[in-house]
């Protein structure tokens, strides 16, 4: 098969991905094999490219929102049949005795372990993943519409409940990409005023035409005190500018891996009156079951731009320019790519 591999993490500009050809993937006892039909483009692929995030596995392929076909399976599989649609997510795999796993906190077990950082991901023509880890996927949207919710939509749908909105309550989203024009449909479905600070005019525009109250520059004042916020944008110097936007009591959840260096903090400017800064860590299995039911329910829906897989590289750094609003997504060209 043909696969998109990290050979040297750096600026994407550089030309850290290259594309080989290698045996097609062999599923472990309790794995499925999974034919690729299409892969979200997400911005941990971008730090993982790029070397924000360690090497976990030389020469990886990256991408973990892929939606595909079981096209074989391991001898202990009993949840899937071959032709069954399934998507795959960030989190690939847990220890499940640890205290975390134990507590329903999978999200944060020791041993966890990803697709596209610890085994190779949707960047390719196969891939493999758990069969207990491979889900279950809504009827009525075809491939590409599907890929971003796998992990856009459910690490915002965490960072949403992390967030601990109030019913009715005023929400901040700080950069408007893959992941917050998700959590924004899901937010306003549920009775919320969404006011989206973003650098980007065209995501401004995007954020207007869901429903979003208002839509201003990522540094800009929101038009009234925040309940909630959470930070998108993967942009340490935000980090007091939406602390001062909330009221008091206000939570501020940070959703991205990897975020750029915070500056000091001023205590009575920025965290009095009991704000809270809260992390989000990968998901748990729950959280993506409950999302992609509610983005059913909601009809919530990616804006989506298909890139020919050919042109991983391309779609990088197009994220990384923020040459578009909503998500990209990779389709299989059907190979050989060149």
């Amino acid at each position: 098969m043909y696969a998109w591999e990290v050979a040297e993490p750096g600026p994407v500009e550089s030309g850290p991905l290259r594309l080989v050809e290698k045996p097609v993937p062999v599923p472990g006892p309790d794995e499925l094999l999974v034919r690729v039909g299409a892969c979200g483009v997400c911005r941990t692929d971008l730090h993982v490219s790029e070397g924000d995030l360690p090497v976990r596995r030389a020469r990886v392929t990256p991408g973990h929102e892929v939606v595909g076909r079981v096209a074989g399976m391991g001898a202990e599989v009993t949840g899937h049949g071959v032709g069954d649609r399934v998507g795959v997510a960030w989190l690939r795999r847990t220890d499940g005795t640890c205290a975390y796993c134990l507590r329903g906190a999978e999200n944060l077990c020791p041993g966890s372990r990803y697709t596209g950082w610890d085994s190779d991901g949707g960047y390719a023509q196969y891939t493999t993943v758990p069969d207990a880890f491979a889900h279950p996927l809504p009827g009525g949207l075809d491939d590409i519409a599907l890929a971003p919710l796998l992990c856009a939509g459910i690490i915002g749908h965490r960072a949403l409940l992390r967030a601990s909105l109030p019913p009715g309550g005023r929400l901040g989203l700080y950069g408007f990409g893959g992941s917050a024009h998700l959590c924004a449909q899901v937010a306003l479905a549920q009775g919320a005023t969404v006011h989206v600070l973003t650098r980007d005019p065209a995501a401004r525009r995007l954020a207007l035409d869901l429903g979003a109250a208002s839509a201003a520059g990522a540094y800009d004042a929101p038009p009234e005190p925040l309940d909630s916020a959470i930070l998108f944008a993967p942009v340490g110097d935000l980090v007091p500018v939406a602390l001062r936007a909330l009221d008091r009591g206000g939570i501020l959840s940070i959703a991205g891996i990897h975020l750029s260096d915070v500056p000091p903090l001023h205590y009575e400017r920025e965290l009095f009156y009991e704000k809270e800064i809260r992390s989000v860590t990968s998901n748990t299995r729950a959280d993506a079951r409950e999302f992609l039911a509610l983005a059913s329910r909601h009809r919530v829906r990616a804006t989506a731009h298909p890139y020919p897989m050919s042109q991983a590289p391309e779609a990088l750094k197009d994220l990384k320019a923020g040459r578009f609003d909503g998500a990209a997504v990779l389709v299989d060209d059907g190979g050989p790519w060149h």
